[in-house]
């Protein structure tokens, strides 16, 4: 039987797939939706996608639903890495390490987090703005996402770790960008990107969220620089999530890697004092400031024996061992509202060690219980539980489905003791269970909750639930998403967070380099509100 794609095979190299079970398992990514595909396509190589692209043109004009969403690992929580059309899988084939020197690497968008790192660290180098789930994401879905992660207080996000990119726009043409002058513009690309920028110019910087991290929108105020007369195409893509064009190689930046790290423990009994505690710590400079909270910390007590199966026998004991300073002091004073893990990294043990001593002595003024560390071991106790609070959430949830939509929202950290009880106090209007974990020094938290997606209300609830949590986000002058993007879930949130005029100069961006609506269409702008609604999953 003859279908739309027959005219494609005899030009593209790689592999075509219409298997009912290959468009089952890409109708979904990480996030609570579930869109069935007509096509998985692995290309071998930058030509074939340019093969793609050009093919798509040809044949919108007889099947005007054509539209190319490109994927990597398809660990996104946003839905953007979902569509009704063609999925362009990149970790088949392009997955290749091509370079790696101790200050760069170049590299393909297929190849899978895990082992770029490695390769890195090899050569005593690594790329930091990693996220929680960087032993199964690829780099595509890095730079695609604008990640950030643990060590965002210190390195920054992916945005700032870009020397180059090579990306296929609409045109079917493959371009290297990077940093250029604005004397040195000769590409219509850029032309038409620049005019926008320099007539909207004030209204696009005075838009850009005043947060450490965002991953809402477009970055069109990261592109240029009057001062410098710096123009930056890398920060326009970097976070569009493959709606602007297909990356194919990916030049990053890399940082020297300290293999030695240790963390402080502090236990806080409430948020009053969370905010003074952030801006104590803050001054000296560690890599990490994360925490997780009371309901993570019961999860992980409750189902203490699910770390068996990833530790084994022994390995689970001696984990449940190391945890009996807490158990004793939860039993005098209760469990904490917020578990702080303050981590710094360095070229020595010793050296670690006095920089959490001058930590601990800083803020003991409080009379939070604390507890340093003895080794990396111990320390992995706590960042155990908060990589798999989400993971004990889902396994354990009587029927119903993790949801991640209010997922990554941040606020500067001075506002936290308002906000997050104002935040858990709607939480518990609508009376979901979740799991709140996220980055302190940032103010940016995920909050997971547990839905049954099968209920006719489920998404009125998600619907009215965000809008009211983003509402409180805006009071607060912070964003809707800090690191996870817009994708299906806040696309139609935009305006919300923007405004029209705004959004308005999204579209016109979305326009000049994807005219025609082919790069993962719905996704940063044009989704609506009926989007989340008919692609929310059912079973």
């Amino acid at each position: 039987m003859k279908n739309k794609f027959d005219s494609l095979k005899p030009l593209f190299k790689g592999d075509i797939d219409l298997l009912e079970k290959t468009l089952e398992t890409y109708s979904h990514d990480a996030s609570l939706f579930e869109i069935k595909p007509e096509v998985v396509v692995y290309p071998k190589d930058s030509a074939d996608i340019q093969t793609l692209v050009k093919w798509v043109h040809e044949n919108r004009l007889k099947n005007p639903s054509l539209s190319i969403t490109a994927r990597a690992a398809g660990t996104d929580m946003s839905g953007a890495a979902i569509g009704s059309s063609i999925i362009l899988d990149t970790t088949r084939y392009m997955n290749k390490i091509i370079e790696v020197k101790a200050d760069h690497a170049i590299v393909e968008p297929g190849c899978f987090y895990r082992d770029f790192d490695k390769a890195t660290k090899e050569i005593g180098s690594y790329m930091p703005a990693f996220t929680a789930s960087r032993e199964i994401n690829a780099v595509g879905g890095m730079v695609g996402n604008n990640s950030g992660g643990e060590k965002a207080i210190k390195y920054g996000k992916t945005e700032n770790y870009i020397n180059s990119l090579k990306i296929i726009l609409d045109d079917g043409n493959e371009y290297e960008i990077k940093p250029i002058k604005k004397s040195e513009i000769s590409n219509p690309y850029y032309q038409k990107v620049l005019k926008l920028i320099e007539n909207n110019y004030d209204k696009i910087k005075a838009a850009k969220p005043d947060v450490s991290k965002n991953s809402a929108g477009y970055y069109l105020w990261n592109v240029y620089d009057k001062r410098t007369e710096i123009f930056d195409l890398c920060q326009l893509i970097v976070g569009s999530q493959g709606t602007l064009g297909i990356v194919t190689e990916i030049n990053f930046k890399l940082v020297p890697f300290e293999k030695y790290s240790n963390i402080l423990a502090v236990f806080l009994p409430s948020l009053d004092d969370v905010s003074k505690l952030v801006n104590e710590i803050l001054p000296f400079k560690p890599d990490s400031l994360e925490t997780y909270d009371d309901k993570s910390m019961l999860l992980a007590v409750r189902f203490f024996f699910d770390f068996f199966k990833q530790l084994g026998f022994w390995g689970a004991i001696k984990l449940g061992f190391q945890f009996i300073p807490e158990t004793w002091m939860v039993t005098l004073g209760g469990i904490p509202k917020l578990i702080l893990m303050i981590e710094f990294t360095g070229q020595s043990e010793e050296e670690i060690k006095n920089k959490l001593i001058q930590v601990r002595d800083k803020i003991k003024h409080f009379g939070f219980h604390m507890h340093i560390a003895h080794s990396s071991a111990e320390a992995n106790k706590y960042w155990s539980i908060r990589h798999e609070s989400f993971n004990l959430l889902r396994k354990h949830s009587g029927g119903k489905r993790t949801a991640p939509f209010i997922d990554d929202i941040i606020v500067k950290p001075e506002y936290l003791p308002e906000f997050l009880p104002k935040v858990k106090v709607l939480l518990d209007d609508y009376k979901l269970d979740y799991t709140i974990a996220g980055h302190l020094g940032n103010g940016n938290f995920h909050i997971i909750p547990l839905m049954d997606l099968k209920s006719p209300f489920s998404a009125d609830i998600i619907l009215k639930l965000s809008e009211k949590i983003y509402s409180l986000v805006k009071e607060y002058k912070g964003s809707i998403t800090a690191e996870h993007n817009d994708g299906i879930i806040r696309t139609p949130y935009l305006r919300q967070q923007f405004g029209d005029e705004i959004v308005n100069l999204f579209e016109q961006t979305k326009d000049i380099f994807d005219p025609e609506n082919i790069f993962n269409p719905g996704k940063k702008v044009r989704g609506s509100f009926e989007d989340i609604k008919e692609a929310i999953k059912k079973n």
